[in-house]
């Protein structure tokens, strides 16, 4: 791919966070997709989550796989780790990075022709074991970079751009991720970064699988009429399930008001936040009823975005492994090579 960085000139008077970076700090090099793609509108709202959550750049790995959606870690976060693998394989190089060093914050970028079809194996033990780490799908529903066939995330009946009507049905992602397991699940829309940040933000600060499926519209192969993952499309069949931002842990703010009733609640940096609490309430933390309610809204044919479940006591791969603390990287020969004593102790436990 052709890699344009960008002019390091900029206004001394921008908004810095609490490092002291500006928004520019967790940009990368100049998007060559193409103008208007859904998938730079996600990069964006990554830059703009992690810019928000004063993440050190430093600290962040974001790998990917193959296609369009693989090619956008070129496009954010230029001073991190980056690590771009084969096709559909991203999972488990993250799985293997993840378990050598726990201190990252790990970006897992994918797409639906890399995560539902090659490697779809990979995704589901990726999020059945409880990695922890972002797996973000920019899902387009084509495959973008080989002119526009149907993906595994296709709508039954929907139509390609040449009239072609998609027989198959659909891999859905995010009933997937929830069957598999994952802590954290949400459907986003590369079309309403007001929604997607907070979602990417809650995303990272989660500890376990937290898994995104990002409606992003291909505008060059599936954005026209017939296309179930055109901009239009979303707009008009989208059903958000929530309202949301994300809080950093602090002191706890407390409320008790009855459902349809209006309560203003101040917020730890003086702010006022007027909550309406519905009567009919989906709740974010029972997964059977959230996977109900995501098939009740598809035989409607609404498009269900926002938080689609979190589990409120999560574990994660090293939790379920009971690695040590310390990441296996930073580990000396001392401790990796006990000594005979320590190996014969090990051997008798097993007889």
């Amino acid at each position: 791919m052709t890699y344009i960085s960008k002019p390091r000139l900029r206004h001394p008077n921008l908004r810095t966070n609490r490092f002291g970076f500006t928004h520019r700090d967790y940009e990368g090099a100049v998007s060559t997709l193409c103008a208007g793609c859904g998938h730079d509108s996600i990069s964006s709202a990554i830059i703009q989550a992690c810019f928000e959550l004063n993440l050190p750049p430093h600290r962040i790995a974001k790998l990917s796989g193959i296609g369009c959606s693989s090619k956008t870690p070129t496009y954010f976060l230029g001073n991190s780790h980056g690590f771009n693998s084969v096709h559909g394989r991203m999972p488990s190089v993250l799985t293997g990075a993840n378990l050598a060093n726990r201190d990252l914050i790990y970006l897992g970028i994918s797409g639906d022709g890399d995560s539902a079809s090659i490697g779809l194996g990979q995704f589901a033990h990726s999020l059945r074991r409880g990695v922890n780490m972002v797996y973000l799908v920019e899902n387009n529903g084509v495959y973008g970079l080989t002119k526009g066939q149907f993906s595994a995330t296709a709508d039954r009946g929907s139509k390609s751009k040449k009239g072609a009507t998609n027989r198959d049905a659909a891999v859905d992602m995010v009933m997937l991720a929830m069957e598999l397991g994952a802590t954290y699940v949400a459907r986003g829309f590369a079309g309403d970064k007001a929604q997607l940040v907070p979602l990417i933000k809650g995303a990272i600060v989660h500890r376990g699988a937290a898994f995104i499926d990002c409606i992003s519209p291909c505008i060059a192969f599936n954005n026209h009429p017939g296309s179930t993952k055109g901009f239009d499309y979303v707009r008009e069949h989208n059903e958000a399930v929530n309202r949301l931002d994300v809080m950093l842990p602090r002191e706890a703010i407390t409320v008790d008001y009855q459902p349809g009733e209006v309560e203003e609640v101040t917020q730890h940096d003086g702010s006022v936040l007027a909550l309406r609490k519905l009567a009919d309430e989906y709740d974010v933390h029972d997964r059977i009823a959230a996977m109900h309610h995501l098939q009740k809204s598809k035989a409607a044919g609404e498009i269900v975005t926002g938080v689609l479940h979190v589990d409120p006591e999560p574990d994660d791969l090293h939790a379920n492994l009971n690695t040590l603390p310390t990441p296996l990287n930073k580990l000396t020969e001392k401790e990796l090579c006990p000594g005979l004593a320590a190996l014969e102790k090990f051997n008798a436990a097993y007889r």
